[in-house]
C-alpha cells in the first residue's frame, strides 16, 4: 500500500502538488522580475542580505521564502512586496480601484501604513453597503 491509497492520500498529494506549484511560480516570478531588471543573482544578494544560494533556491522552486525574505526581495528589485505576497498565496489578491490604486502607488507610505489605510477605507464602504442595503429593506 502506497502514501497515495485512498481519498486522505490523494487530497494529501493534491495540497503538495498545489503547495509546490505555488513555490515554483513565485520563484519564476522572481527570477523574472531580476532579469527584467538586468541585476545578476549575485547583485540581488548583496542588495538584499539574502544568500545567493537561498536566492537560487527561491528560484528554482526549491524554498518558499518568509514573509519577511519576500520584502527583502522586493526591496532590492524595487517592486511592490504586495505583487510578491499575493504571487506566494500569504495575500489575496486586491480589488482594483482609484483608492487603492493611489495608496500603492505612494511611495512616502511603508507597507504597513498601505494596508492600514486600505483596511479603514474597506471598513467604510462595508459600512455604508450595509446601510444602503438596511435602507432599502425598509422601503420594501
Amino acid at each position: 500500500m502506497s502514501k497515495t491509497d485512498g481519498p486522505v492520500g490523494q487530497a494529501v498529494e493534491q495540497v503538495g502538488h498545489v503547495v509546490g506549484q505555488a513555490v515554483e511560480d513565485i520563484g519564476s516570478y522572481i527570477r523574472r522580475q531580476r532579469e527584467g531588471a538586468q541585476v545578476s543573482l549575485r547583485q540581488l544578494a548583496k542588495q538584499t542580505g539574502v544568500s545567493n544560494p537561498y536566492l537560487s533556491q527561491i528560484e528554482r522552486g526549491l524554498r518558499k521564502p518568509s514573509a519577511e525574505i519576500l520584502q527583502q526581495i522586493a526591496n532590492g528589485l524595487r517592486i511592490s512586496a504586495e505583487a510578491l505576497y499575493v504571487k506566494a498565496g500569504i495575500l489575496s489578491e486586491r480589488p482594483a480601484g482609484a483608492v487603492v490604486d493611489a495608496v500603492f502607488a505612494d511611495s512616502e507610505l511603508t507597507e504597513r501604513q498601505k494596508q492600514v489605510l486600505l483596511d479603514i477605507y474597506q471598513s467604510f464602504r462595508r459600512e455604508n453597503d450595509q446601510n444602503v442595503d438596511s435602507a432599502a429593506r425598509k422601503e420594501e
